[in-house]
């Protein structure tokens, strides 16, 4: 392990003592092939001899994310392009955390091999095989929870009309205006989001979730393939026989979420949640809350 500020142990209100002096973080990293990436803990290590995730301290210049990803590479030769974040669970304890940051593989190019001396084996392994093993205390009270959420995506249904209301100066102010209604989805999606204030109180232990979503932004009419920036789609939509001509009812191609996916839509019309499969429907002005915390202006 590199040697940084945030190396040390920290007396806990837990009554225990915990490594990291800023928390620490853990990759829980998926591959629906292969299974969950899991750690054979050295023997000289904090519950020596466990399973458990890779991980360490979080530096004073990084997010979890971004130390659960430089802890991974240090220690199983994994690089941050080969996996893509999709969620993180935090264990608050009060004056130290620990946070669970969960990724699914992207391609091949995850193979993980031992780097250093504080593993003794990295193995890939079957969910359904994870309890089996002798894991860490802490990963093995969180792990039913954790797995619950394995390889599930937020996807993000934003409609357009409804988001931007009317906007005056035809065509080309239209698509400005979603234009710029994108790029701000693009910031949200690389920042990462609460659970709560998607509206996912149903998933378990939502206070302790952030997901990183993955983001359609719906436009009719000559809004419509306006392009897409980093972590956004822009679809062009069809509207459904309700005569409205405003609500998305169907995406061509295919369902942005795949069954298993929690799909929050933005839309005005809370009766159509059925309509959209939706796991959660946020109003518009809940989403301007989120863009304007993270987006200024």
């Amino acid at each position: 392990m590199l040697v940084g500020n945030g190396d040390g142990f920290v007396s806990c209100d837990c009554g225990r003592r915990h490594w990291g002096l800023f928390g620490a973080a853990g990759l829980l990293l998926s591959d629906p092939h292969r299974g969950v990436l899991l750690q054979h803990r050295a023997g000289w290590t904090h519950e020596g001899g466990s399973w458990a995730l890779p991980g360490g301290a979080v530096q004073p210049h990084e997010t979890s994310a971004q130390a659960a990803a430089r802890e991974t590479e240090e220690e199983t030769a994994v690089p941050g392009e080969a996996f893509r974040v999709l969620a993180q669970r935090t264990d608050e304890h009060g004056s130290w955390r620990y946070t669970t940051v969960l990724a699914t593989t992207v391609g091949d190019a995850a193979q993980p091999r031992v780097t250093n001396a504080e593993s003794t084996a990295l193995r890939w392994v079957p969910p359904a095989d994870v309890a089996d093993y002798p894991l860490h205390s802490g990963f093995a009270a969180a792990w039913p929870e954790l797995r619950g959420q394995l390889d599930r995506r937020l996807v993000l249904l934003v409609d357009a009309d409804t988001v931007l209301g009317a906007q005056p100066g035809g065509r080309d102010a239209r698509a400005g205006a979603v234009a710029r209604l994108r790029d701000r989805l693009a910031v949200l999606a690389g920042v990462g989001v609460a659970a709560g204030d998607l509206g996912l109180g149903a998933v378990a232990g939502a206070a302790h979730w952030t997901w990183w979503p993955h983001v359609v932004l719906v436009a009719g009419g000559p809004a419509a393939g306006s392009g897409s920036g980093a972590g956004v789609g822009v679809e062009k939509a069809e509207t459904g026989g309700s005569g409205d001509g405003r609500l998305v009812t169907v995406v061509p191609g295919t369902r942005p979420a795949e069954p298993g996916d929690h799909l929050v839509a933005v839309t005005t019309d809370d009766g159509r949640r059925g309509q959209l499969g939706a796991d959660a429907v946020m109003a518009p002005e809940a989403l301007w809350r989120l863009l304007d915390a993270c987006t200024p202006g």
